[in-house]
């Protein structure tokens, strides 16, 4: 595989500049109260998470291929390396301790390499949205609860859930108010801040803020505690002292921390990366790590790792390329050289409050109200998997994490049987072209069949096969989903992730040949947009026919003769009767009569807007109908019956000459069901007793309607 350095600057535009510049900048002035926090909660001074914000992150940018993800001191590394050095009774800060963590990020980035070399990439596809965003809320919980204390005014909490309530019940003992009150204060003022004015960068605000009440008011006589003064200069080279490490520990707790990071980082990168619409190349990443962790290991730093709160705020001010980081970097490495002595006023409990303003949107309270909601499987699968790491610790919470998943995996089938299907002269289905030889695609349409049930680890298969399959032609995608019978939140959302996509490159999507209850599934999951934007339709031949193709279908060429004999081998198929009212029960359950209903109010609304009802005479219904265009003559025909009955809520104009309406509405009908009567009149008993049932439900869903509409046609009858 080639290596590619600095992907995302390759056909750099110049307008990026000035955003990329300006989000760098911001990124350096909010890595130096997170990066000095993460690297104490590491057991380092606090000065290395400054050190590890300039090399490790131009490292990654060196090789990552995300436009947006930032790289750093974060969170879970930091808590897995400050969990080790207490299992090991090192101290914090101490020489040990300085040696022991730079050779975890040593051994972190050694594995690391190994996993890009033995291609363990597709490891992630195994494992789930609920598992990693319960494994990633645990985390945040834990270094939160570890950070509490400093704002009470003692020092950060270690440990799991029980050492660190008991830690909080001693630091309660003896609080400091003014510590407490600046903490709290700073706060409030960020979570307002992000809330009312999000784009504004709060949290240096806040740090300046509280620099500038060290100066003027001289908190730390108040019992305040203020941030380690940093000297002046960049980082030497990490010089190890071997008689204070046990090799094997560091590099058994190394892999832990590289599996932390190449799943955290490259499901968070993947998130934002479908969010906004470009694609990884996944094993480049675990590279790009690898760099990062070797180059923190040589400033004596420890693990790094991809930072969701740095890159939510990269992505908040714009930021489109990784210059972000390498501006972040540059302008670290001028802070270290020549502007360090503020950092000296900073009080602790101001930039505590910013570590866990950050860390708050890391909790995915969101996602679990949804898998609560939606599936309680999944649901359980979160709470296990962020008790885990409460509980147990990190690393536990990492093999439980991936147990789960790959338990999940198991019972669930991964890879799925798939084809691309198309037409035989002559025949009336689809058929994969694989298989059989004288299939042929339909032009310019892409019809893919998926044979599985979807859900995390083959939502991406289907991904990658469709879009792998595009071309500049493509003007549709169909997906025939028969053998889809359930959706689980991540399929979901891969499944509009897609339409989007593929609406950007003016490209149709259609899900068709499911069962009714998929549907159901899709509305809960909230993807249900695709049902009314006409993406999902009973049969493939009723997408064709939606993108206005009637049989025979053409097809793309053989290059040879072939394509003549072919064209005179095909004739018609039989139409099928894919437009009925079964449509709207099929597609919207129990809620068809409230859309029926919705589409009607919406053709009134369109009425209401006419100025001369004669316009309406001239023309027709067909301009007002074209929000439910693609419905058959038996749909339609209800929709017309029920616009009848909604004449009450015409505009006076209208109502005033209410017979007409109705008279149009009734040539409207007559003309469908002439036209049916012509293309099938062996229907005529079947239509008849279509409409009289339909005359039966109506009148007892709205009976006052019905007896206004009958005088209103005995009135138009008695005028003709």
């Amino acid at each position: 595989m080639k290596i590619r350095l600095f992907p995302t600057l390759r056909n750099y535009k110049k307008e990026y500049l000035a955003k990329d510049i300006f989000s760098g900048i911001i990124i350096a002035a909010v890595s130096i109260p997170i990066s000095m926090g993460y690297a104490q909660i590491a057991g380092l001074p606090a000065v290395y998470g400054l050190y590890g914000s300039v090399l490790p992150i131009i490292f990654f940018a060196l090789f990552s291929t995300s436009r947006q993800f930032i790289f750093g001191v974060d969170a879970a590394p930091a808590a897995i390396v400050g969990a080790a050095l207490s299992t090991f009774g090192i101290a914090y800060e101490s020489s040990a301790a300085m040696n022991y963590v730079p050779f975890i990020a040593l051994f972190a980035g050694l594995w690391l390499l190994l996993f890009y070399l033995l291609h363990a990439d597709r490891i992630v596809d195994f494992i789930s949205t609920p598992v990693m965003g319960g494994f990633i809320s645990g985390i945040a919980v834990t270094i939160i609860l570890m950070q509490i204390p400093k704002i009470l005014g003692s020092p950060a909490g270690v440990g799991e859930l029980p050492e660190l309530i008991h830690h909080m019940a001693e630091a309660c003992s003896h609080i400091n108010g003014v510590s407490v009150v600046l903490g709290v204060s700073s706060l409030a003022v960020l979570l307002l801040g992000k809330k009312f004015i999000p784009k504004f960068p709060m949290s240096v605000a806040v740090m300046a803020a509280g620099a500038a009440l060290t100066l003027l008011v001289h908190i730390q006589d108040y019992g305040v505690v203020l941030l380690d003064q940093v000297e002046t200069g960049l980082p030497g080279l990490f010089l190890p002292d071997l008689s204070q490490v046990d090799l094997i520990q560091a590099a058994g707790r190394g892999l832990m921390v590289a599996v932390v990071i190449m799943a955290e980082t490259l499901l968070s990168e993947n998130n934002f990366a479908g969010k906004n619409g470009y694609r990884l190349d996944d094993r480049q990443e675990i590279l790009a790590c690898a760099a990062g962790n070797i180059a923190a290991a040589a400033v004596g730093c420890c693990p790094v790792n991809g930072s969701i709160s740095r890159t939510s705020m990269n992505e908040q001010y714009g930021g489109k390329t990784q210059a972000v980081s390498v501006t972040a970097g540059l302008v670290m490495a001028v802070i270290l050289l020549c502007a360090t002595g503020f950092i000296g006023y900073l009080p602790v409990p101001v930039l505590t409050a910013i570590v866990i303003s950050a860390l708050l949107n890391i909790v995915e309270v969101h996602l679990a109200v949804r898998l609560f909601k939606v599936s309680r499987q999944e649901f359980f699968i979160f709470i296990a998997a962020c008790a885990t790491v409460l509980l147990l610790g990190t690393i536990y919470g990492v093999v439980a994490g991936i147990l789960l998943s790959f338990i999940a995996v198991i019972i669930k089938a991964t890879n799925p049987p798939r084809c691309f299907l198309g037409v035989i002269p002559g025949k009336k289905d689809f058929y994969d072209l694989g298989k059989n030889h004288f299939s042929r695609p339909v032009k310019d349409v892409l019809i893919y069949r998926f044979n599985e049930n979807l859900f995390f680890a083959n939502i991406k298969i289907l991904q990658n096969d469709i879009e792998d399959s595009i071309r500049e032609s493509t003007r549709a995608v169909i997906i025939d989903a028969g053998a889809v019978n359930s959706l689980d939140v991540t399929a979901a959302d891969g499944l509009g992730d897609l339409a989007e996509k593929l609406k950007k490159k003016n490209i149709r999507f259609y899900i068709t040949e499911h069962s009714e209850n998929v549907n159901e599934q899709m509305r809960k999951l909230g993807i249900g947009h695709l049902i009314t934007e006409g993406a999902v339709r009973r049969t493939i031949l009723a997408a064709l026919h939606d993108l206005g193709m009637r049989e025979p279908f053409p097809m793309e060429s053989f290059g040879d003769k072939r394509d003549e004999v072919y064209q005179k081998k095909y004739y018609a198929l039989t139409p099928e009767e894919e437009n009925t009212l079964e449509e709207f029960a099929w597609a919207f359950g129990t809620d068809a009569v409230r859309e029926i209903e919705k589409f009607v109010k919406y053709v009134v609304k369109q009425i209401h807007g006419i100025s001369d009802i004669e316009k309406l005479s001239e023309a027709g219904l067909d301009e007002k109908l074209n929000y439910w265009h693609s419905l058959g003559p038996l749909d339609e025909d209800e929709l017309l019956r029920r616009l009848e009955l909604h004449i009450d809520e015409f505009p006076p104009e209208v109502k005033e000459k209410s017979s007409l309406v109705v008279s149009l509405i009734e040539r409207r009908r007559r003309i469908l069901r002439d036209e049916l009567l012509r293309e099938h009149p062996n229907v005529q008993e079947h239509l008849d007793e279509k409409q009289a049932i339909l005359e039966r439900r109506l009148k007892k869903q709205n009976p006052e309607g019905v007896r206004r509409l009958h005088e209103l046609e005995e009135d138009v009858q008695n005028r003709g």
